[in-house]
């Protein structure tokens, strides 16, 4: 058993957290630790190298969060009721979290993980990704039912615990794995799956007025810049840079709208630095300058 890889991981998010006051060990197998329900504070901290896997589910708490790996991964996302945490093992990095965050903890161990999901991936080693504030209300949904059963402690609850807990592996390693991101069919074509695509998309959404640069787009999906620009054109027929642009400029058409907001605002909100740019960019798409769209609306 691998109670200690758990334990000794749940004791480095101590060194972070205020501890769980409710952490039991999943029946028999014992190799995974889950927490009841409980709240944290803002973290501003480093995380060292833990030896399992840490499964976040947000209850609530609206909260900006960052993530700055050691290995060039970075993450800037909004926490928020329904999104996962997912901290692979061996991975550390500096975590900044504002607010209070209403959370459940799973401490997974990686052998658990691997014995779970063996026929889904013949045997087949693979990493879990980083995810923050990510939305699977399915992990959610699992780890709140967990946690739930874990706290009654009856012959039952623990084998539903242990039941429950092999289909949070399966769900995490067929959307949140290494595994995944290779044997999706669009991935064995040389693009991104669906799933990255939608994730890439809604990350641009998210931060449409911020500079976002290809090195932050190739680090949400854990690919080198040149890979993740290859795959990402496969899968659209875009490039990252005209895919941003397109998304900003049809931002920029909604808001032209309404009268009341100055042409220059409207750049600015899509990720203009300059009106020069952002004329410039609106006209080579849409073929007029913002001013004259608007006339013609």
């Amino acid at each position: 058993m691998h109670i200690k890889d758990s334990e000794y991981a749940l004791d480095g998010m101590a060194r972070i957290l205020a501890r769980p006051s409710v952490t039991i060990s999943d029946g028999r197998r014992g190799d995974t630790l889950i927490t009841g329900r409980w709240q944290h504070g803002p973290v501003h901290n480093t995380l060292g190298a833990l030896p399992a896997h840490v499964i976040v589910a947000h209850h609530g708490g609206d909260g900006d969060m960052s993530l700055r790996g050691s290995a060039g991964v970075n993450f800037r996302a909004r926490s928020r009721r329904g999104t996962i945490v997912i901290i692979p093992k061996a991975q550390e990095g500096r975590w900044d979290i504002e607010g209070t965050s209403d959370v459940s903890h799973v401490y997974l161990t990686h052998e658990r993980l691997l014995s779970t999901v063996e026929e889904l991936t013949n045997g087949r080693n693979f990493d879990l990704l980083h995810r923050v504030a990510f939305e699977d209300p399915t992990v959610v949904h699992l780890i709140t039912m967990l946690s739930n059963e874990a706290m009654a402690a009856g012959p039952s609850s623990r084998l539903f615990v242990e039941q429950g807990l092999d289909l949070l592996c399966t769900q995490l390693v067929r959307g949140h794995s290494s595994f995944a991101a290779l044997h999706d069919p669009a991935a064995r074509r040389g693009g991104l799956a669906e799933w990255q695509v939608k994730r890439v998309i809604a990350y641009m959404r998210s931060r449409m007025e911020e500079e976002i640069g290809l090195d932050e787009l190739a680090a949400l999906m854990h690919l080198s810049r040149f890979h993740f620009c290859t795959a990402f054109k496969k899968a659209t027929g875009r490039n990252p840079h005209e895919m941003l642009t397109m998304m900003r400029i049809a931002r920029a058409q909604e808001l032209l709208v309404d009268r009341d907001l100055p042409v220059t605002e409207i750049g600015l909100y899509v990720g203009y630095q300059t009106p020069s740019s952002f004329a410039a960019s609106f006209r080579r798409i849409v073929g007029m300058s913002p001013s004259e769209f608007r006339r013609r609306l």
